[in-house]
């Protein structure tokens, strides 16, 4: 064989090992991007703060360092409007029934704000209770049939309806589906056309005790600019049975009957006066994208996105002390960090298809920046393979096995596996949902959308509302269940003492994973019974 047909092979060769093995995660980088994005000079990456300006800065800057190409245009950001709501001591809600006149005490008996925008709001309005506020083709339930909702309050409760022994799988049997989920309900009620709805809290069905609530309406609430219901909240268990006695109903009654299929909404003989006044804010914040564009002349048109949320609970009062900061060191400077990383370790070896790396903002206010740029993609959702996410990262050190809930929907479950197999770990035994984690990151909003996702590797949320982790060894279990304690709290800190060689298992196998749905032949597809499918890309 001639030099030059040596030389020629050698090439071919190297064209075709380039991508057999995916390159290499750094511990280093890691470590020092979660060190710097979890320290107090960031202010807890807090939405409408000023330590949410600076992370967003240091994002755009540290992927043009390390040689992210922008996805749309010159600039590595994507603007996202929000608006912060908060309700003013001077709102107020009483109800009228059987000739009695009821007044909630608010954050004792009710919480409740406005989704809408607007500064003050007036509602007189019948009450309507609507079973589980449910309408779901593909289970085969409508709570609304039949009913016209328009401009009432609706009552209803949070969860699904349980399965039967007729039905044991319905509704995801154990597992919360979307249709459960507090977000879920207030959507629907936007579409039925609804004056304002409270959801019934108890803590068996929410997953979590009333101090939830009433704590998190206490501050700003922020949503994307559009359609918002006027009123919307919680109100106890008590309280909702008070009113329901005076409106001659019995509550335990109508929750048995919402049970069934064919369910109709009730109306109540009672009706509700409220005075909404509301402090607003129009705040700018920002995703943070970068890519590595593909080789491949026709793949490269589409993309796998990874993605990791920077934000966190900022400043604010804690336990009678001002100025308090929410570092957020695991939820979720972890992700952030193993997404530079990662990125890092692209740019040596692109992939056939192009790799995009996307930074969402505000995820703790109900993942709106992801929910901004599925409704405004730098790339078209069509095109879009999958979303792989990463949120509250192993840092306890190396595990055995991954866990991969919600892979399972789509075909992302097979190529989890394969990259497993090839690391040698296992994927982690699957487990019922019953918290409804699935919805409770960013991926969703992609999920939504009809992209296959899931979050890699991470946090599965208990039965109190708080969190373990799926993929520990027994050694470091009590260490990372532990971690419950300092989720949401002032205590998520940086030790730089943690075993981060978990953290980069972990951002490895999300990337290997990511060059196997990169180098693939197809994009991943979703099961054919997922309603995900459903969704048209």
């Amino acid at each position: 064989m001639s030099r030059f047909s040596m030389l020629a092979a050698g090439l071919v060769l190297a064209s075709h090992n380039v991508f057999a093995q995916p390159p290499m995660v750094a511990e280093a980088p890691l470590r020092a991007h979660l060190d710097f994005l979890s320290d107090d000079l960031l202010e807890g990456r807090g939405t409408g703060q000023r330590g949410g300006a600076l992370t967003v800065r240091y994002l755009e800057t540290q992927a043009k360092a390390i040689g992210l190409k922008p996805v749309a245009g010159d600039s590595y950001r994507q603007p996202v409007k929000v608006i912060g709501i908060r309700a003013l001591p001077t709102s107020s809600v009483r109800f009228e029934a059987g000739g009695k006149t009821l007044t909630p005490v608010a954050r004792t008996d009710i919480v409740f704000g406005n989704a809408n925008g607007k500064s003050e709001v007036r509602i007189d309005a019948p009450i309507v209770f609507v079973g589980y506020g449910i309408d779901a083709d593909d289970e085969h339930w409508d709570d609304y049939k039949g009913s016209d909702v328009k401009g009432k309050l609706l009552i209803m409760m949070v969860n699904d309806p349980k399965p039967t022994a007729a039905e044991p799988n319905r509704f995801g049997g154990k597992s919360l589906t979307w249709y459960g989920r507090w977000a879920y309900k207030y959507e629907e009620a936007v579409r039925q056309g609804a004056a304002g709805v409270l959801l019934i809290h108890t803590t068996e069905s929410a997953s979590y005790g009333w101090s939830v609530p009433a704590n998190g309406f206490g501050d700003d609430k922020f949503h994307l600019a559009g359609p918002g219901n006027a009123l919307q909240g919680w109100i106890t268990e008590e309280m909702a049975r008070t009113l329901f006695s005076a409106a001659g109903k019995d509550l335990d009654a109508l929750r048995a009957q919402a049970e069934v299929r064919g369910f109709k909404a009730v109306e109540l003989d009672a009706l509700m006066h409220a005075t909404v006044n509301s402090a607003i804010r129009q705040v700018e914040q920002f995703n943070v994208a970068g890519m590595v564009p593909g080789t491949d002349p026709k793949l490269k048109r589409e993309a796998v996105i990874y993605s990791a949320h920077w934000d966190h609970l900022g400043m604010g009062a804690a336990n009678g002390k001002p100025d308090h900061i929410w570092n957020g060191a695991i939820d979720n400077a972890s992700g952030t960090a193993a997404l530079l990383a990662m990125a890092q370790a692209a740019v040596r070896q692109p992939a056939k298809r192009t790799q995009i790396f996307l930074w969402p903002a505000a995820e703790e206010q109900n993942l709106l920046g992801s929910l901004a740029y599925v409704r405004n993609p730098l790339w078209p959702l069509a095109r879009t393979a999958a979303d792989l996410n990463l949120d509250s990262m192993n840092f306890v050190g190396k595990t055995r096995d991954m866990g991969v809930a919600g892979s399972e929907r789509s075909s992302l479950y097979a190529s989890a596996a394969k990259v497993a197999k090839s690391m040698g770990l296992r994927l982690a035994p699957a487990t019922p949902d019953l918290a409804g984690s699935y919805f409770r990151a960013d991926h969703f909003s992609f999920a939504k959308a009809g992209v296959p996702a899931f979050n890699v590797g991470g946090a599965v949320f208990s039965g109190d509302g708080l969190f373990e982790f799926a993929n520990d060894q027994k050694g470091s279990s009590a260490r990372m269940v532990g971690f419950k304690d300092h989720y949401h709290q002032v205590s998520d800190d940086y030790n730089p003492e943690w075993d981060l060689s978990g953290m980069v298992q972990q951002a490895q196998f999300t990337l290997n994973l990511g060059y196997e749905v990169a180098n693939a032949k197809s994009m991943p597809t979703w099961k054919a019974n997922d309603p995900f499918r459903q969704v048209k890309r």
